[in-house]
């Protein structure tokens, strides 16, 4: 009796939880079918769009080309082909020794050496050859496409070339898609060589073929979409006349660093930018930071005498000084317990009176700092703002620095001495640049820059800054022009007038306390003195040959960039020819 009651429970029991189990399963089911009626009426887009990503698939996408402003072609995109192997999908058919009979010859590898790589299972995948060219495979996926083969694929693949090595480095940059690296307009100009108008997408099966549809353009998808072109400023036939002319006065020189810039004031554009030391970007992996650094943007450096146009500038715009002014020059000043005098002191002394044309062409130390004097330090540091010192040119090249300007605030008397001729500011190369061609333009800065621009991006990207009046300008052309043809410089030129000053400064010590005894010579200038075309600055860093002055290290070289350029660009003489004068 007791036995049947247990049982009689169990059975209770069981059947109760069955109930249950029934139950549960019965709300497990009318859950699944809600939930897949919501997918399939409500939710089917959502799912679809996530069906097509997994079938989705991009086209082989190129680079922009870089063109110089003659349509010179100076970097593209290489497309190369990557083949591989999976030994996973090798069959009795498709073997090794069947794999490297039919590609030895095509991939000219010899059979051995093909097979032996082809027969390492070891790899789940093979790299038969790297950098194959479009040619052989085609041939390739001809003998894969007539043999049905699985194990052997292709891989597209698209490497960065600069047809012309080194020329113009620093401004073209480089550009590597595999580590995201890049440099110079290759980086600048990022958007727009990656800007694909129009992107072609379309699906694919599982072994890669494409799914047609009603909607697929067969005629689109066999071309390769390209990013936008972009056309540089830079004019290759002055460009290679600046890197050789520079090269060659490194190697008399034995200088350290250099660079020649030439630039159309009118408009901003960059005709010309050689900087060495310099790299090939086809390599830049093997090149070392020095040689990629873009120093003339990133370094900043005392420009010395080129400067004092700037000082004679500024205290004629702020109405201290006019073209006839006699500024005294004592030839040696005082000032605590720093001594200054003009480079000649010892040999010639005192100069005394001096007009502004003596100051230039004698590039007096003295009579720059009793120019500068006539100002205050706010005057002062007001109009080296106005130059655009202290803050970046706005160039379109990345790594610029905004040099070194110190307040107003901040200036006692010696600094102020010193910004005089040069000393007090450290500036980079494309500032001094800027602020000279306002000179050439009628006082008016417009931002530098490499890269060819329609009206609509000139309006965000050029800016034109009145820095100075025409008048002024006109005027400080004068002086310059007159103080080369007065002299004995080697920037003297028989058929133009030009305006231009040279600069001697000494190179700071690396930790910024006090200076070496190495030299950064310059000159800076423009031609025709009568219509500026051409504004030209050359700088080279330590020289160790020879007498080493402005005038000798880097005059020599600006006289030969401006006759080569003058010719390049057919400028007409401005200069008429002693005999020719009544």
């Amino acid at each position: 009796m007791k036995k049947e009651i247990r049982k009689d429970k169990r059975t209770k029991r069981c059947n109760s939880v069955t109930g249950w189990l029934d139950i549960l399963y019965i709300v497990a089911v009318i859950i699944l079918v809600i939930h897949l009626f919501i997918l399939q009426i409500f939710d089917f887009h959502r799912y679809r769009e996530r069906g097509k990503m997994q079938r989705a698939s991009h086209d082989f996408q190129l680079r922009g080309d870089i063109y110089d402003r003659n349509g010179i072609k100076l970097a593209t995109d290489r497309i190369f082909y990557n083949i591989y192997a999976r030994p996973v999908d090798y069959s009795t058919r498709e073997n090794p020794k069947e794999i490297a009979k039919l590609f030895s010859p095509v991939l000219n590898i010899p059979y051995q050496t093909l097979y032996k790589r082809l027969s390492d299972k070891n790899i789940k995948v093979i790299a038969v050859k790297k950098n194959v060219d479009r040619d052989t495979a085609e041939k390739i996926m001809k003998i894969i496409s007539k043999k049905n083969f699985r194990s052997i694929s292709l891989d597209k693949k698209n490497e960065r070339e600069y047809p012309q090595g080194i020329f113009a480095s620093h401004v073209l940059g480089f550009f590597n898609s595999d580590a995201d690296v890049s440099n110079g307009v290759e980086l600048s100009a990022k958007d727009k060589l990656e800007h694909v108008v129009r992107a072609i997408g379309y699906q694919t099966t599982r072994d890669g073929k494409i799914i047609y549809k009603f909607s697929t353009d067969p005629v689109a998808l066999t071309t390769t979409p390209k990013g936008l072109d972009v056309t540089l400023t830079i004019d290759a036939a002055i460009q290679h006349v600046c890197e050789k002319e520079l090269f060659k006065t490194i190697r008399e020189k034995n200088a350290l660093r250099g660079a020649v810039i030439v630039m159309n004031p009118k408009n901003g554009e960059i005709l010309a930018y050689a900087v060495y030391p310099t790299y090939d970007p086809n390599k830049f992996q093997k090149a070392s930071n020095t040689q990629i650094k873009n120093w003339t943007l990133t370094d900043v450096y005392p420009p010395g005498s080129t400067f004092k146009i700037i000082t004679v500038t500024s205290a004629m715009a702020l109405g201290k000084i006019n073209e006839h002014s006699i500024i005294n020059d004592q030839g040696r000043l005082k000032f605590g317990n720093y001594t200054i005098e003009n480079y000649d002191y010892k040999q010639k002394g005192a100069p005394g009176k001096i007009d502004l044309v003596y100051l230039f062409e004698h590039s007096s130390n003295i009579g720059s700092v009793n120019v500068g004097y006539l100002m205050t330090h706010n005057e002062f540091y007001r109009m080296l703002k106005r130059f655009g010192f202290g803050e970046k040119s706005g160039i379109d090249l990345p790594g610029e620095s905004s040099g070194l300007l110190s307040s107003a605030k901040y200036w006692d008397k010696g600094i102020h001495m010193t910004m005089s001729y040069g000393y007090g500011t450290s500036v980079s190369i494309m500032q001094m640049v800027s602020a000279v061609s306002a000179l050439a333009n009628n006082g008016v800065r417009v931002t530098p820059h490499v890269i060819k621009y329609t009206p609509e991006e000139e309006e965000d990207r050029i800016k034109r800054v009145q820095a100075i009046s025409p008048e002024t300008a006109k005027i400080i052309t004068r002086l310059l022009t007159k103080s080369v043809n007065r002299g004995k410089s080697a920037i003297k030129s028989e058929k133009y007038n030009i305006a231009a000053k040279t600069g001697t400064s000494r190179k700071p010590l690396e930790n910024g306390r006090g200076y070496s005894n190495l030299m950064y010579t310059s000159t800076i200038g423009y031609f025709p003195a009568n219509n500026p075309q051409v504004l030209v600055y050359v700088v080279i860093d330590s020289a160790k040959k020879g007498p080493i002055w402005g005038n000798t290290v880097a005059a020599p070289l600006f006289h030969e960039v401006i006759e080569q350029v003058a010719r390049i660009l057919d400028i007409k003489p401005d200069k008429i020819p002693e005999k020719k004068k009544k």
